[in-house]
C-alpha cells in the first residue's frame, strides 16, 4: 500500500485570522473548513490550491505541541501529510523499517482523519503525519 499522496502541508500561524486572510488572497478563495481539535491544543483551517490543501495551525493552550513548535521555531512548515489506506498497517510496517512512530495508536485528527506521526530525527527534520479518512 504505503503512502499514495500528499494529503496537505501543515502550517504553524501564530494567529489563525491574520494567516486565513492572507492565505484567502494568496490561495482566492476562504478556508473550506475550520475546526479545534481540543485534545491537541490546536485551531485549525483548511485551503484547497487545486488538487492540494493547506492546513493552518494555531495553539489554543500554552502547552500544546503547535505553541512549542512556534516557540522554537517561529512559523513556517509545520508537517507534511501522506494519505495511507491503512494507517496501521503503515505504523507497522515503518516501525519495523526503523521509523519512531510518536504514539502507539492513531489519534482522531481534524478534517476526519484517523492521524498518526513520524519522529522528525528519523526523517531528516521533517515531521511526516500519516492521515486515513475515517469512514
Amino acid at each position: 500500500m504505503g503512502m499514495r499522496k500528499i494529503e496537505h502541508i501543515g502550517i504553524a500561524v501564530r494567529d489563525l485570522e491574520a494567516a486565513n486572510d492572507l492565505y484567502e488572497k494568496l490561495l482566492g478563495e476562504p478556508p473550506y473548513k475550520m475546526e479545534e481539535v481540543a485534545s491537541e491544543g490546536v485551531r485549525t483551517s483548511f485551503f484547497r490550491s487545486g488538487p492540494n490543501k493547506i492546513e493552518l495551525l494555531e495553539a489554543t493552550s500554552a502547552d500544546s505541541p503547535i505553541a512549542r513548535y512556534l516557540e522554537k521555531r517561529g512559523e513556517g512548515i509545520h508537517h507534511i501529510a501522506f494519505d495511507v489506506a491503512d494507517i496501521r498497517a503503515e505504523m507497522q510496517r515503518l516501525k519495523e523499517a526503523g521509523f519512531t512512530i510518536l504514539s502507539e495508536e492513531p489519534k482522531r485528527g481534524a478534517d476526519n482523519k484517523l492521524v498518526a506521526f513520524l519522529h522528525p530525527k528519523g526523517t531528516h527534520g521533517v515531521l511526516v503525519e500519516l492521515c486515513q479518512e475515517i469512514s
